[in-house]
């Protein structure tokens, strides 16, 4: 078992493609003995970005705080704290903070991808 502040697990800067302003962190991963799922934590700053892209699994996503937009090639949709998000796997999607507070997210993706 594993209890933890988020906040404990040192962040990485997130770079790749047209991410920007963005630090994500494993909080539980292959580390911990996860089998089966990754949980990261990502925080995006003002005018932060995850990259634009697409990948084969799906995964989850659960807003914490700010505001932001998820982008994918047929809408952009605004998110707020509560919303849950499902993106299914080959959809092309960024999520990027509308707002001067940081936009955190919590992501759920499955074992045996990279986790940051």
């Amino acid at each position: 078992m594993k209890i933890i502040h988020y906040k404990e697990v040192e962040p990485k800067y997130y770079e790749t493609g047209t991410a920007q302003n963005a630090w994500g962190r494993v909080v539980i991963g292959k580390a911990d003995g996860a089998e089966n799922f990754c949980m990261r934590v990502f925080e995006l700053h003002e005018g932060g970005a995850s990259d634009y892209h697409q990948h084969d699994w799906e995964h989850e996503v659960f807003v914490h705080s700010g505001h932001g937009v998820l982008v994918t090639d047929e809408e952009t949709i605004e998110l707020g704290p509560g919303n849950v998000v499902f993106i299914p796997g080959g959809q092309k999607h960024q999520l990027r903070n509308t707002g001067k507070d940081l936009f955190i997210f919590v992501c759920v993706i499955p074992s045996g991808v990279p986790e940051i």
